[in-house]
């Protein structure tokens, strides 16, 4: 048992009481991934997609979802954003660097931005480990490409599926053309590649009063909020902010 300085005898009571909620929610976390892990054999791609992306020369070129698999590493993860941004969307657009040029209805989504940001930084270490990773937009590339120059992202593959069905196909794009935020994993093996996992917690409808949560764990920024006292506000991922540092 540790204790911190000053800590009240109350504090210490409730603290060990909520260590144990920790650690069930550890055991819940690995339990679904054991399970996750388990699934049986996913579907097989039906095409090998073409994508809008950069040649190993830099430049512009077709790439297929077969050339997202580096030599050696089986295991594809894809972060669906949601580039162009959702119809319904009214946060504000960005207002200084390349993309400030595009029209409002052409812009990303301000918390699907949020996520490659977090991730851009992770991407150097799971290549390191095996795996491979990219960013896919409805977007032309080059706007995809400014849109990560604008952002900082140094790491991470940008294609664009502009010119093919993977969102649809992968349901993360609605019947309306909109953009949906969806995490997808592919693997190959000795048949091809079969998809393996998406987050569906999007698909559902959340506990009353609850954050959707629509990939979980994965979302950095809430999951740190929750380990404040005030908890997850009343508020949403922005462009650009006036009060930060």
């Amino acid at each position: 048992m540790i204790s911190f300085p000053n800590e009240s005898a109350e504090y210490r009571t409730a603290r060990d009481t909520l260590l144990q909620k920790e650690v069930e929610l550890r055991r819940a976390m690995e339990d679904v991934a054991v399970a996750r892990r388990a699934l049986p054999k996913g579907g097989l791609v039906p095409q090998d997609y073409v994508f809008d992306g950069l040649g190993a020369d830099g430049k512009p070129a077709k790439v297929k979802l077969s050339e997202l698999f580096a030599p050696g590493k089986d295991t594809l993860l894809i972060y669906n954003m949601m580039f162009p941004r959702h119809p319904n969307e009214t946060r504000d657009v960005a207002t200084s660097g390349g993309t400030a040029k595009l029209a409002r209805q052409d812009q990303p989504c301000p918390s699907c931005t949020a996520l490659p940001d977090q991730f851009d930084g992770a991407i150097g270490h799971l290549e390191a480990a095996g795996f491979n990773f990219a960013v896919v937009g409805k977007m032309a590339l080059e706007n995809l490409l400014t849109l990560g120059r604008d952002r900082g992202w140094t790491n991470m593959r940008l294609v664009s599926s502009a010119g093919n069905n993977f969102k649809r196909d992968y349901h993360a794009e609605d019947e309306a053309g909109a953009q949906l935020p969806v995490l997808s994993v592919f693997h190959r093996d000795a048949d091809g590649i079969r998809h393996f996992w998406s987050s569906e917690l999007g698909f559902t409808l959340p506990e009353p009063g609850q954050d959707p949560r629509a990939i979980g764990t994965c979302e950095i920024l809430w999951n740190l909020m929750d380990f404040a006292p005030e908890g997850r506000p009343d508020w949403d991922e922005q462009l650009q902010y006036d009060c930060c540092h």
